[in-house]
């Protein structure tokens, strides 16, 4: 009975699960392998720059481009698998990703590897993001989670651009990574711009809870001091404390 009872108590990996001052404590975090991994990223965007205006070297910069795409994945990855999902990741993965997104597609459009269109397209796009999370920021809603469609659209683009950049050229190799660029980079432009539409409820929930968080956190205080103030008139009423 005991034995049932306990496993019961276990979450599916047989683990006790964590107690809401361990779950703060976890979501506290900040240096987490999800989060260096992050942090390595943005550190290599000047890296890609530099490759590319600096030292000329366009098929270098293109792999690394598409290096640091492709890992947009393994720092959620391992966040997930190893239970190591921060505030600050949650916070600053995104926020790599519109550093890189816009790094990427500004230095491919200068170098004249993509149209212009496609890239204005592009930079709309993480603009509006960028100022509705300001927005919402300022306003007080809650932190909204990525959703998936967002996240295909951003690794849809990174495959695209690093493919745009390496097929700059008139080699008879670069012609299967321009049809590549061309698939995955209308397909990702289609999903950032659907994702954009998608977070509209998700962010007008998220300024609800805030108000409403904001609401209690207010009332708490109230009670608070209310009670604080009862608590010294009564201390004031007992016997004995009045001039001797």
């Amino acid at each position: 009975m005991t034995e049932a009872t306990t496993g019961a108590c276990r979450g599916g990996d047989g683990r006790l699960p964590a107690t809401s001052e361990q779950a703060t404590s976890e979501l506290d975090r900040v240096l987490t392998v999800p989060n260096i991994v992050t942090t390595a990223r943005l550190a290599c965007v000047p890296v890609f720059v530099w490759l590319l205006f600096g030292a000329h070297e366009q098929t270098s910069a293109a792999v690394l481009l598409a290096v640091l795409g492709t890992t947009d994945f393994v720092d959620g990855f391992l966040a997930r698998r190893y239970h190591q999902v921060s505030t600050l990741g949650k916070i600053l993965d995104p926020s790599a990703d519109r550093v890189l997104v816009a790094t990427a597609v500004i230095a491919v459009m200068v170098h004249g590897a993509v149209p212009l269109w496609f890239g204005l397209a592009t930079i709309a796009r993480e603009a509006l993001v960028t100022a509705a999370v300001g927005i919402l920021a300022v306003a007080g809603a809650e932190r909204i989670d990525v959703l998936w469609v967002g996240k295909a659209g951003t690794f849809a683009l990174m495959v695209s651009y690093p493919a745009f950049l390496i097929s700059d050229g008139t080699a008879g190799w670069q012609l299967p990574f321009h049809v590549l660029a061309w698939v995955s980079g209308l397909a990702g432009l289609a999903l950032a711009w659907v994702a954009l539409g998608a977070y509209i409820r998700p962010a007008h929930l998220a300024l609800d809870r805030g108000r409403e968080s904001r609401y209690r956190a207010a009332a708490a205080s109230r009670s608070a001091d209310r009670s604080r103030v009862e608590e010294n008139l009564a201390a004031g009423d007992r016997p004995g404390d009045g001039p001797k």
